[in-house]
């Protein structure tokens, strides 16, 4: 269930594991045109390698080697970034095709509504009245799951994070700075980001702080022109480039919540599970939220090649969820030092030198960008 990032990553790995699928999207279309863009980290990559997709994805967008922090004009950071920035669009364009060229059926506006067991299965129901039975579900359906809450009902909501997002894409501004690096700047009320693009564009995204959830009808209700207003606001005392950057942007992304699952429970029952956001999204801060979903597919297709499930879903969860847990923590802090009062800002000003010279020096986040999954080792039940 699921046509993003992790539907056809995962049909796509259970072939290459001798195990047929086909992924069903809620929506009557594919995802072209829609969403801003993404990091895909250099263990996504190396993971959308094991099943001979990482050239493809190679050509998306631009190479992102580090991240630059800065807070009042003053540099307070470089550190390692290792990966690729890409249109989220392009991406999943460019997954799903190559899901159908390799002979795996994409059916659109298939909305689940409910699941049920069969005697030698699991059979599907959608909210057109279409039915679909198989050996088992795969929900790579996203944030707003509903196979989440179809294998448990009393699954956690996700959690939001206290951030906002929007952003666009700036032609016709010459800035200084590398092609590539990330550009993050602590601005004294907003958040900012912006990526140069070799040609003359500048991608960029913004978190507007926001204490209260604001549900989609008042984010759909500001207007691309509120939305420009409110940043000017925002960024009007700063030092940097992001008023260039919005007047030279013609159009700005509509807002969208950002949100986090700092644990789910449930991730299967005897017939379905759970994989990329779905069972554990974070926070864009971490840049590897399309990178565990690439994973996910990768492991899980692993297990169930080795493994009759549910054995196979146990071992699944056993071996990825501290790995994703320990992410989605790393990203809710790196979250949290966006949005700070004028005395935190001053600390974290002061603190953070130090605290990337250190991280820098002794490797702290190779965990993060240094797994590899092994396609060839066979798998064992994990205890």
């Amino acid at each position: 269930m699921g046509g993003g990032i992790a539907g056809p990553v995962t049909a796509m790995a259970l072939q290459r594991a001798g195990i047929d699928s086909v992924v069903y999207e809620a929506y009557g279309h594919g995802s072209d045109g829609v969403g801003a863009f993404l990091t895909l980290a250099e263990n996504g990559l190396a993971a959308l390698d094991v099943l001979d997709l990482a050239g493809a994805v190679g050509t998306l967008g631009i190479d992102t080697p580090a991240m630059k922090l800065v807070s009042r004009g003053r540099e307070l950071a470089r550190m390692p970034m290792r990966g690729r920035t890409v249109g989220r669009s392009e991406l999943y364009q460019t997954l799903r095709d190559e899901a159908v060229r390799r002979g795996i059926a994409v059916e659109y506006g298939k909305r689940l509504d409910t699941a049920e067991f069969t005697a030698t299965g699991v059979r599907a129901r959608f909210t057109d009245g279409a039915v679909a039975e198989a050996d088992l579900l795969v929900g790579a359906d996203g944030l707003r799951s509903r196979t989440r809450t179809v294998i448990d009902p009393h699954a956690p909501r996700p959690r939001h994070i206290g951030l906002l997002n929007t952003g666009g894409y700036a032609r016709g501004i010459d800035l200084p700075g590398e092609p590539g690096v990330a550009h993050f700047v602590f601005g004294r009320r907003c958040f900012f980001g912006y990526f140069i693009v070799p040609g003359g564009e500048v991608w960029w995204f913004a978190n507007p702080p926001s204490r209260h959830e604001p549900s989609r009808a008042e984010l759909l209700a500001v207007t691309p022109d509120e939305w420009r207003a409110r940043l000017v606001d925002l960024f009007r005392d700063d030092t940097g480039p992001m008023l260039d950057l919005i007047a030279a942007t013609d159009h700005i992304f509509p807002g969208w919540n950002t949100y986090d699952f700092p644990r789910v429970p449930t991730w299967h029952n005897d017939r379905m599970v759970l994989v990329g956001d779905a069972v554990h999204a974070t926070s864009p801060s971490s840049g590897q939220g399309a990178s565990l979903a690439i994973e996910d597919g990768v492991m899980l297709a692993r297990c169930l090649r080795d493994l009759p499930a549910p054995a196979a879903f146990d071992t699944f969860k056993r071996l990825r969820q501290q790995r994703v847990e320990r992410v989605v923590a790393q990203g809710k802090r790196s979250g949290d030092g966006k949005a700070q009062g004028r005395v935190g800002a001053a600390i974290r000003d002061l603190v953070l030198p130090v605290v990337a010279r250190r991280m820098v020096a002794t490797s702290a986040l190779d965990w993060m960008y240094d797994y590899r999954i092994d396609w060839e080792a066979p798998v064992g039940t994990v205890r």
